[in-house]
């Protein structure tokens, strides 16, 4: 009965459009109102005990790291490598637009984040291109989803924290899954362009030389990534640790290699990383009541017996799970999806022999996936505000993106060594 009232609170504060943190800290506190063997104390225990986690730390790291990174000037040699790599293809700033998605994947580990960069610097230069406004804002979007694989993703420390998986073996398995979703939404954005005639934006193949320079000028960016999974495979740190070595790393680069941070940029990247992490910390702090309220009535034992009276097989349950996923990513941003389903669907993935990494990877990308799509996706209306496009117009670009990612993920589900080859290889099975 607790969770009941608990579920249709929560559904209804969603759709008038409260705050998630609100949302989920409000619903969840009825559940100790309407309980009342379990005393109301526990609430704010479980908010505060929630943050104290030392793998959390992790989490306020990478965020200022991120926007210390877009503040040395390393996105703009990035878009100039991923011109020089990508821009003589038909279609060459949506090209330049995956690209730089997967490569700036490894610095913001934000979806939202990178969606909102790109829309501001490329997103201006596609339509004057002659791209169709809408179909900038869908390139743009459903880029974004790759950051939710290459590491670090804020969302496998979350599921790492909250799962008790391994962080690093998340980071590894992502590179993959990473590297085939640009693939993908590349050959995606090629047909695409091609049909409408959309023009490369340089009218040659790149040289040896030129790719080499802006391989050399972008190479602090681009090797970020290796010495951050490296030195947490030989043990130089902890993922945590990775955090910090990931802002001092930025600090470094940005004022005595690159010289362009500045004082007022730093503080401009603390402003902003301040107003990021109290959003996530306090969704997590809020999570923490919902969590213990799951647990306490035993939901994912309900929902496990009610998903396994359906079927058995463990691949059709992997896939109700995932139809399940991205509905409520759909509803939800995915922070909250992987905060308040994780404890729910992880048991169950384990207990039918499913790698939680796997599941992991698959897990992330939907619910990231819900964020490109209406009626709630947060970095929808991040980019069809910043591009000034209706929420119709978007949707019906996106459809061929939306179905290629959708494909690549049953993929994933399907072949799970697409996922798990490069953690065996590298931590064994």
């Amino acid at each position: 009965m607790g969770m009941l009232t608990v579920s249709i609170v929560f559904l209804i504060l969603l759709f008038i459009g409260m705050p998630l943190a609100f949302t989920i800290g409000i619903s969840a506190s009825l559940f100790f109102v309407v309980d009342p063997y379990i005393p109301f104390s526990i609430a704010a225990q479980r908010m505060i005990g929630s943050l104290q986690n030392y793998p959390l730390l992790a989490v306020p790291f990478f965020v200022l790291a991120g926007n210390l990174m877009n503040a040395t000037g390393i996105t703009d040699r990035l878009i100039k490598f991923s011109t020089i790599l990508t821009g003589h293809l038909i279609g060459g700033l949506a090209h330049v637009n995956i690209v730089l998605s997967a490569l700036m994947g490894g610095l913001s580990g934000s979806a939202v984040a990178d969606a909102a960069m790109e829309s501001r610097i490329l997103g201006p230069a596609m339509i004057k291109q002659g791209f169709d406004r809408a179909y900038t804002a869908a390139v743009t979007a459903m880029s974004s989803l790759i950051t939710a694989t290459i590491p670090p993703s804020i969302g496998f420390i979350l599921y790492g924290y909250v799962g008790q998986v391994s962080i690093g073996r998340l980071f590894i398995a992502g590179i993959i899954p990473g590297i085939l979703m640009a693939i993908v939404l590349m050959v995606t954005a090629y047909i695409t362009s091609k049909k409408r005639g959309y023009a490369p934006v340089r009218p040659r193949r790149f040289t040896f030389s030129e790719l080499r320079d802006s391989f050399l000028e972008s190479i602090w960016a681009l090797i970020f990534p290796l010495l951050l999974i490296g030195g947490i495979r030989f043990g130089l740190f902890t993922p945590t640790e990775g955090g910090a070595f990931a802002v001092v790393y930025a600090a470094i680069i940005g004022m005595f290699i690159y010289k362009e941070l500045s004082w007022e940029k730093v503080k401009l990247a603390l402003s902003q990383s301040v107003v990021d992490i109290g959003v996530i910390l306090l969704i997590i702090a809020c999570s923490g009541i919902f969590g213990y309220a799951i647990i306490t009535d035993q939901v994912p034992q309900k929902v496990a017996v009610l998903i396994t009276s359906v079927t058995t097989n463990p691949t059709l349950l992997l896939f109700i799970i995932m139809a399940f996923l991205f509905v409520a990513g759909m509803l939800m941003e995915a922070t909250v999806n992987t905060l308040l389903l994780t404890p729910i669907f992880l048991p169950i993935i384990r207990s039918i022999g499913i790698d939680p990494v796997h599941f992991g990877i698959i897990m992330m990308t939907i619910v990231t996936l819900g964020g490109m799509t209406p009626p709630v996706g947060a970095v929808v209306y991040t980019v069809c505000s910043l591009l000034d496009v209706s929420v119709e117009k978007y949707v019906i670009q996106s459809i061929p993106f939306l179905v290629a990612i959708v494909v690549l993920i049953i993929l994933f589900a399907l072949v799970p060594d697409i996922v798990l080859i490069l953690p065996r290889l590298i931590y064994g099975s």
